[in-house]
């Protein structure tokens, strides 16, 4: 039987959420912007000013509640990370894309890290102390969309080997989290490299390497260094640094996956991902809808009847409505399908389904709440004028929808015995059809 309801657990986490974004979220861009308002202000700044921020989501339990419950966290399943994401968004974008980037950057830990690994670098997240970054630290300036094509540049991030070290060197950028909060690194970033010599290919030579505070501090200054902080358009107190990585050396006791899964390991985890981007859409297209619902409500602009009852602004709002409840349906079918068998074409199918529409939407949503109030959107004060610059990122970022999430539907679509329903329906439905 289809059932949508939540569990009492799960409506505990959404209510908890809730407190927590109304809290400390609710006012948060105001917080940011003005720090980045301040004479000789740096684009950094505004992500510095949101550590209280972040250290209240740990204390909270949001950090323990992306580690799953067999490691020490609170965290269940997918479905419950969407829920997450979806409250979180709901209230407030780019201090909450800095909390849920630390979830990512321990993906990777979570999925694929031996017990001891598990143990060493997740107590600094579990402790509820100080305000610890995570960062999965895969995109290169040249690009990654094509890593692992056969006879291509692949990661130019490389790690050589050299006694029982591995000396790393190359560059990064667009990592959440990547810098830390001083630019001497995060507490713990799972690197995405290729291992020099490892294998016959690019894929095959792909590894994840931790790497540490304590890692960068052993080494040179030089060795670990923030090019530059790029500008964006939304989104706007969020950390993704361009960095260097020059001759660093790590324990070789810190590979995480080795040559030959580190690419598998980079591909679950932003499967994963794509699930909670379209989450982060729907709670876009909920702040667009809760607005444009409410000033509709009781704006007449200069004639006789609320704007609700014009035909052409309800249409409007009902395209917000519908757009969110199908994104999220379709979030919470991924989610679930995920769950249940987590390295099926399938269940992938969906994961990235969810991640285009969710993003897609919210994009238009937000320009159909612009088009439906009209002119004083144009504000540089008006929120939706602020949503859309943090809107506009999801369809491109973690895995672009062109270049990326497409390319991995049509590639399940190509492959031999596929079946466009089984997604839907699963095996047990499908024999003699």
């Amino acid at each position: 039987m289809v059932n949508f309801d939540l569990t009492p657990t799960q409506e505990a986490i959404r209510a908890a959420v809730r407190s927590f974004a109304a809290t400390h979220l609710k006012n948060a861009r105001s917080t940011y912007e003005s720090a980045g308002a301040q004479p000789n202000a740096q684009w950094q700044d505004r992500f510095r000013s949101t550590k209280p921020i972040y250290e209240a989501a740990l204390q909270a339990g949001l950090i323990k509640a992306q580690i799953p419950r067999p490691l020490g966290g609170t965290g269940d399943a997918l479905i419950d990370a969407a829920i997450v994401v979806e409250e979180l968004y709901a209230v407030e974008t780019s201090a909450s894309l800095t909390i849920l980037g630390t979830g990512l950057g321990l993906t990777p830990l979570v999925m694929a890290g031996t017990p001891d690994l598990q143990k060493k670098f997740l107590e600094r997240f579990l402790d509820g102390d100080g305000a610890p970054l995570a960062s999965l630290v895969f995109s290169e300036p040249a690009g990654s969309a094509n890593y692992a094509d056969p006879g291509g540049s692949g990661l130019m991030t490389v790690a050589i080997e050299e006694g029982e070290e591995y000396i790393i060197s190359g560059e990064k950028i667009w990592a959440t989290n990547s810098s830390g909060w001083d630019d001497r690194g995060a507490d713990l970033q799972c690197l995405c490299c290729r291992v020099k010599d490892s294998g016959p290919d690019m894929r095959s030579q792909v590894a994840i390497i931790i790497v540490t505070r304590s890692d960068i501090a052993s080494n040179e200054p030089s060795a670990f260094r923030v090019l530059s902080h790029p500008q964006t358009v939304g989104h706007t107190a969020v950390n993704g640094p361009h960095i260097r990585y020059t001759n660093l050396r790590v324990p070789k006791s810190n590979l995480l996956a080795p040559p030959g899964k580190g690419a598998d390991v980079i591909d679950l985890t932003f499967t994963t991902s794509a699930v909670l981007v379209s989450a982060m859409g729907i709670g876009v297209m909920r702040q667009v809808f809760d607005h444009a619902l409410a000033w509709a409500k009781v704006e007449k602009r200069g004639g006789n009847k609320i704007m609700l009852r014009k035909q052409s602004v309800s249409d409007l709002l009902i395209k917000i409505k519908t757009r969110c409840e199908a994104a999220r349906a379709l979030t919470w079918k991924a989610a679930c399908a995920f769950g249940k068998t987590p390295g099926t074409a399938a269940a992938a199918e969906l994961c990235y389904e969810a991640k285009i529409l969710g993003s897609e939407s919210a994009v238009e949503c937000v320009m159909d709440g612009i088009n439906l109030i009209g002119i004083s959107t144009y504000s540089k004060d008006h929120p939706l004028g602020d949503l859309l610059r943090d809107a506009i990122v999801l369809p491109i970022f973690d895995g672009g929808n062109v270049g990326i999430r497409r390319r991995q539907v049509e590639k399940i679509f190509a492959m031999p015995g596929y079946d466009p329903w089984e997604a839907t329906f699963g095996k047990a439905l499908l024999p003699g059809m």
